[in-house]
This record gives structure tokens, C-alpha cells and sequence, in this order.
């Protein structure tokens, strides 16, 4: 049997083991889509990885509610634990009632941080493929989302905090993705500040997976991750030297990830240096790890700790570009 082919077979035997089918009455292959927003349903609020306090509380409300939702918080919301909004089995505790509470239509993540990664095996992943709903952050919430994706086979998506800046860019995306169920064609802004570097040129199809680079590498090794077979790999990062980016990116190719996708997006890597001379610009090592997959890649997308963000469904096909920056939606991620 081929490498990719035994690959796919495996992990699709594997996740059958995960999910009862009798719970959702579907083959665990299929890909469920959330319900789409609508103004006046009730968000949940959790606090999965870092301590937030009644100021990021207060922020997240007036944000949601200029969108028009409902907000029910949390149990846990306000707890804290060291760094952690509180204990593993708390946190863990919020994700799973927001799922099974029928009158919470979507869930939002408060911030990243870090915790996310400690509670992956204390979640429900067949109550959360029962009950699917929007569930969105970014950061340290990488690990959170691509398990729910993983395990249990429902759309997530990577955008925006509930803290996070909602400015006029970022409201735009999560509207027409969430509320509106529109299959955008997401195109970084036409401004002198936006770095773009197209790498491999080309177009390509596939799942679009990711997240924050540091987070995911963390995960590998773990039964977390979903399959890579073909799909197109998003990623960025905050605060890193150039060398622990190449550093992770070998991980990844070593772990054999990177000789699956078919497409490669790097968005920003926000206050990142070059580190102690002598060193490579980031640009070159992405080269280094990329040109030789042959597969279409770009730096630069609208993605990552950047006000301006892409709201960007896991595990939908896409379309993208390398020489254009593109990402199309080839359908709707919202039922």
C-alpha cells in the first residue's frame, strides 16, 4: 500500500474508534458544519488557557454585542489557577456544558495564553459531534480547535478572541463566514505595510489546517492532530527568533507532516527577530523547508496576532493561490 494511502486509512480507522457512530447516527468520516449565527442567538464565553479579568470580560461583551449576540458565560469564566483560568477539569468542564447547552449557538474563546493542550483529553469529542457549533479562537486555542476538528469531525474555526480588536476588517470576515454562510475569497489588504512573499507559485486544493506554529508543533506525536493527506497547512507566530521557526519546521518535516499537504500559507510572525548574528531572514528558511515539496506557498496572509484577521474555517476545502494570496472557500463552512 502507498505511504499517503496508509496514512489516510489509518487515521480514518483510528478516529472510527473514537466516535460511536450510534451518537450521531453518521459515519465518523463525515464532516459536520455548525449552525450559522444569527443576531440574537446566545454566544458562550470560556476561558479554555489563559487567566483573563473583568476588564477583558467587559471588552468581549461590548464586541459581541455589537454583533448583535447574546452572551452566557462560563461557570470557570473568572477562575484562576497560577497562569490558568482555572483547573484542567474546570476549563474542561466549560467546553463541554457550552456543547451540550441547547440555547448556546456558538462558542467563543476569551485569549491564548496557554492551557489548551493540558485539557484535550478531558473533552467529550462525541457529545461535541452530537451538538456541533461554532467554536473560534486563535493562539494557544490552535490545540482546542484542530482536536474538536480531529476527534470529532466538526468544522472550527481560526479568527478572532472574544478580546481580540474587532475592527472593521476582522467584523467583515466573521460576518460573511458566520452569520451570512457567504464562501468567501479572503485577500490580504491592498496597503504599503503588508509584507506578501509568493514562494512556490501555483494554485492548490485541499482542507485548510492550522494555527499557530509554536502550538501545533507541540501537539505532534499526540492523538490529537488531524489528517495532513493533501491539505493545505496555515501557520504563524508571535515572539519567536527565526531559528526556533526553522526549529519547528523541521519538526513538522520530520514528523512527516509537511510531505502530505499540498499547499503551504505562512501569515505573520508578529514581533519575531532574527536573532543572534549570524542568522537567515525568516523568508529564506521558509524556502529552505518549502521549495522542495514542489507545492503551491506564500508568507504573509492575514493571519496570526495582527489586528486585521481572516476568520479561517478548519477543515473546509479551499482554493488557494500563491501568486494572487488567496484563500477561496469552495462552499460554505455554516449550515
Amino acid at each position: 500500500m502507498k505511504r499517503r494511502k496508509f496514512i489516510t486509512t489509518c487515521g480514518l480507522t483510528t478516529l472510527a474508534t473514537q466516535i460511536p457512530v450510534a451518537q450521531g447516527k453518521l459515519s465518523p468520516n463525515i464532516i459536520l458544519k455548525p449552525s450559522r449565527l444569527q443576531p440574537g442567538d446566545t454566544v458562550g464565553l470560556i476561558s479554555p488557557a489563559g487567566v483573563i479579568d473583568a476588564e477583558d470580560l467587559a471588552s468581549a461583551k461590548r464586541s459581541l454585542t455589537a454583533l448583535g449576540l447574546k452572551i452566557k458565560l462560563g461557570e470557570h469564566l473568572l477562575d484562576s489557577y497560577g497562569y490558568l483560568a482555572g483547573t484542567d477539569a474546570n476549563r474542561a468542564h466549560d467546553v463541554n456544558t457550552m456543547f451540550a447547552d441547547s440555547s448556546v449557538k456558538a462558542i467563543m474563546t476569551m485569549r491564548g495564553g496557554w492551557g489548551c493542550n493540558r485539557i484535550l483529553p478531558l473533552l467529550n469529542y462525541a457529545n461535541i459531534r452530537s451538538h456541533p457549533k461554532i467554536i473560534m479562537g486563535f493562539s494557544d486555542i490552535t490545540s482546542l480547535v484542530l482536536a474538536i476538528y480531529g476527534r470529532s469531525r466538526v468544522i472550527t474555526f481560526h479568527g478572532a478572541n472574544a478580546t481580540s480588536i474587532w475592527n472593521e476588517f476582522t467584523v467583515d470576515y466573521a460576518k460573511r463566514i458566520l452569520f451570512n454562510g457567504e464562501a468567501v475569497t479572503m485577500q490580504n489588504l491592498n496597503t504599503d505595510d503588508v509584507e506578501f512573499e509568493t514562494i512556490v507559485s501555483g494554485k492548490a486544493t485541499g482542507k485548510l489546517i492550522g494555527g499557530n506554529l509554536s502550538v501545533l508543533s507541540a501537539m505532534v506525536g499526540s492523538p490529537y492532530l488531524p489528517s495532513w493527506y493533501k491539505s493545505i497547512l496555515f501557520v504563524e507566530d508571535i515572539r519567536e527568533d527565526v531559528y526556533r521557526i526553522d526549529r519547528m519546521l523541521t519538526q513538522l518535516k520530520n514528523a512527516g507532516i509537511l510531505n502530505q499537504i499540498s499547499g503551504f500559507i505562512f501569515g505573520r510572525c508578529t514581533n519575531c527577530s532574527i536573532g543572534d548574528e549570524p542568522s537567515f531572514k525568516l523568508t529564506q528558511v521558509l524556502r529552505d523547508h518549502i521549495i522542495p515539496l514542489k507545492i503551491p506557498a506564500w508568507y504573509g496572509s492575514m493571519i496570526g496576532h495582527i489586528q486585521d484577521k481572516f476568520t479561517l474555517p478548519i477543515g473546509l476545502d479551499v482554493e488557494i493561490d500563491a501568486n494572487a494570496g488567496t484563500i477561496r472557500m469552495l462552499e460554505s463552512a455554516v449550515n
